[in-house]
């Protein structure tokens, strides 16, 4: 009687064996990864070309986080602030656009109490929010932002806070002349000013230019490697200026307080939904763009 054992057959000795052993693709790497000297380190890897800017190598973005958030974020406070505007504009109206007792008290006190350094300097302020100066601004956000894109938008993220800043005027004129609420009276206007008092026109155009600058500075500064510690406090900053211009309107008895909210509210607004519009094309430039590198 045999005493032999069955033994299971090699995988080597099947047909077709060398197609059940793993490929050892990366082998060659590991190799010349083992005899590299300990303390060399290996090569580092290429900083990305940016397309339309060939020879040209730009350092890596940050990582951008929570950009799921930013349109829902974006909508909450759009929804929010002209919420809130639609609501001032309707008890305005309801009350024949005449300013409430609190309003003309407030402003009767700020033509008591403006001596003549704090009137200079309130005329500086309120300075801030026309002419020239909100242009700048958002001339200057569009070449913060142009000066890292691609070649072949640069001119058009250069212009476009100047085009959104002139499309919110327009809004703004619109609505101004839609409810048609008269200014204090002139006799305790502390500079010149001219049309309707609701919303106010400084207010929100302050509001809006040094918003977008805001928002273009903060992405500057974080590509070039600031801590958001000191992004927070450039965008205060230009937050209290903003401020500062709504708060010298009423101070120099040219609008009544609630027009100064009623501006800012619109420029909120209008900022929310720029960032709206903002962040869904880049969503849906960042879902397209595997489908056109696996294109043939």
């Amino acid at each position: 009687m045999s005493t032999s054992t069955d033994r299971a057959p090699d995988a080597g000795s099947l047909p077709g064996a060398t197609q059940l052993r793993r490929p050892q693709q990366n082998r060659p790497a590991r190799e010349s990864a083992e005899r590299e000297p300990a303390g060399r380190p290996g090569p580092r890897p290429a900083r990305p070309v940016r397309p339309g800017n060939r020879g040209l190598r730009w350092p890596a973005p940050p990582p951008e986080r929570g950009r799921e958030r930013r349109a829902p974020a974006a909508a909450v406070v759009l929804l929010g602030a002209w919420t809130a505007f639609a609501v001032l504009a309707v008890v305005v109206a309801l009350h024949g656009s005449a300013p409430f007792g609190w309003e003309q008290q407030t402003v009767q006190w700020a033509g008591g109490h403006r001596p003549g350094a704090a009137r200079a300097t309130a005329g500086v302020v309120t300075s801030l929010g026309t002419a020239a100066v909100p242009w700048a601004a958002a001339l200057a956000a569009g070449l913060l932002v142009a000066r890292r894109a691609p070649a072949d938008r640069r001119l058009l993220l250069a212009v476009t806070p100047l085009l959104w800043l002139l499309a919110g005027q327009l809004l703004r004129t619109l609505l101004m002349h839609g409810i048609g609420r008269p200014r204090p009276p002139t006799a305790g206007w502390a500079v010149p000013a001219s049309g309707f008092s609701f919303p106010s026109g400084h207010t929100f155009t302050s509001a809006t230019a040094f918003g977008l600058l805001a928002w273009a500075l903060g992405r500057d500064l974080a590509f070039r490697g600031y801590g958001r510690t000191f992004r927070r406090r450039c965008t205060a900053a230009l937050a209290a200026l903003a401020v500062l211009v709504g708060l010298s309107r009423v101070y120099l008895s040219v609008h009544w307080p609630l027009d100064v909210l009623g501006g800012w509210l619109l420029a909120t607004g209008w900022l929310a939904l720029g960032a709206l519009l903002l962040v869904r094309p880049r969503a849906r430039r960042r879902t397209a763009e595997p489908e056109r590198i696996r294109a043939p």
